[in-house]
């Protein structure tokens, strides 16, 4: 029996405790790296990268071989340590090797590392993965055949080991990714990256100018009405109806109208010679979806439709951008919405909810109705009177005018 000395068998514990040390801390840097770091770096032809990669997407073969190489280390630097203890304490020594051992493992060789790799986790795991991965070659047969059994013993027990992919994250998990890296991205572009994201949750009617607000022209007018109606209005495409809105005949962009003027044309038929055919969308497609059939279209502009085929309003391309960059007119921002104190606001009843919620931060509920109006009817069940209050949702209403049946402005204020 070979008999080593004390500072030999001391020596060869540290090595252990270094060895058991620098697995703990590989097995976790590599389960906590950065995973799209790494696909980025990975993409990039990163040679370091590239082994990383390979370890993180095969956990079952990594943590086999960190594991093994691990556990044998451990129990090594037990034995070395039994033989030290028997050597200065005899037989007593057993149960102080296994006490002393215990912490100094547990303190050194696991909570330390492993806590320091997790802080550390992309600057450690690439360094490591120079060493792991030629190791993975070397045992990479006693991995597997460890592996294998393990597979076996979870089959008995009813669980399925085939490869689930755990990296792919819902709209709301990678809203909150951006949200936590805000400190590396300026908040408008915050915001535009959330608010594309919640695109898709948008309908057009959610979006659009309702029929009410919308500036149109009905042929059968006589010329003159016509003619004032056009030069006035501020819009950049105005609709033409023959008789009622439903029977939209298209729509007539300004560039048109400097061209009749300077004809000196200003007649019905140079007007509808003129006009562009109406483009219809229906009323539950997504923006997201409206914003790529603009493109594919060529379109600007189009009339939401119900299913009825009624039109209840007209979308834009720059409704869409708002939704995403923001209101390009900030005084249009809080249109129809005056502040009277922190918590109390005149509110135009046309207003939509979601608009009210994205400005003041509120959280009235948008299920049960689009318009601050609807939302009051659907809350009483009738027509209200001016000057009748009532709570919903934590939020107080005072009717202040009312105008043909319509909530033409209320007082709101957040409890």
């Amino acid at each position: 029996m070979i008999n080593f000395d004390l500072e030999s068998l001391f020596f060869v514990l540290f090595i252990l405790l270094l060895l058991s040390a620098f697995f703990s801390g590989a097995e976790t840097s590599l389960m906590s790296v950065n995973r799209y770091k790494l696909k980025h770096k990975h993409k990039l032809g990163d040679n370091s990268a590239s082994k990383v990669n390979f370890l993180v997407t095969n956990p079952e073969k990594t943590l086999g071989l960190i594991l093994l190489l691990n556990n044998f280390v451990n129990i090594l630097a037990s034995a070395i340590s039994t033989l030290i203890a028997i050597k200065i304490y005899g037989e007593a020594g057993v149960a102080i090797s296994v006490v002393v051992l215990t912490i100094i493992i547990l303190i050194f060789a696991e909570v330390t590392p492993k806590t320091f790799a997790a802080l550390y986790a992309d600057k450690i795991a690439y360094p490591v993965s120079l060493l792991l991965y030629p190791l993975m070659k070397i045992f990479y047969p006693i991995v597997i055949l460890i592996n294998f059994i393990s597979r076996i013993i979870l089959r008995i027990f009813g669980i399925k080991t085939e490869k689930i992919n755990q990296e792919l994250l819902t709209k709301d998990e990678i809203k909150l990714i951006v949200k936590e890296s805000s400190h590396r991205i300026p908040k408008n572009h915050e915001d535009m990256i959330v608010n594309m994201i919640d695109l898709e949750k948008v309908k057009v009617e959610d979006a659009m100018i309702p029929r009410n607000e919308l500036v149109a022209v009905d042929i059968e007018d006589d010329l003159e009405k016509i003619s004032k109606k056009i030069l006035n209005c501020k819009h950049t495409r105005i609709p033409i109806y023959k008789k009622e809105l439903n029977k939209l005949l298209g729509f007539l962009h300004k560039r048109k109208v400097i061209d009749i003027l300077i004809e000196n044309k200003m007649t019905k038929e140079s007007i509808l010679k003129q006009i562009s055919p109406p483009y219809f969308i229906p009323e539950d497609t997504s923006l997201t979806s409206q914003l790529i059939n603009f493109k594919k279209q060529k379109k600007r502009m189009g009339f939401v439709v119900d299913e009825y085929g009624d039109v209840k309003g007209a979308v834009t391309l720059d409704d869409i951008l708002e939704e995403i960059v923001g209101e390009f007119d900030e005084n249009a921002k809080n249109d129809g919405i005056v502040k009277i104190n922190s918590q109390t606001y005149i509110i135009d009843g046309a207003i939509q909810i979601r608009e009210i919620n994205k400005s003041l931060g509120w959280k009235i509920p948008e299920t049960a109705a689009k318009t601050i109006n609807g939302y009051i009817l659907e809350c009483l069940e009738n027509i209200p009177t001016q000057g009748e209050t009532f709570d919903s949702e934590g939020y107080l209403f005072e009717i202040v005018e009312i105008s043909n049946n319509f909530v033409k402005n209320v007082k709101v204020t957040k409890k």
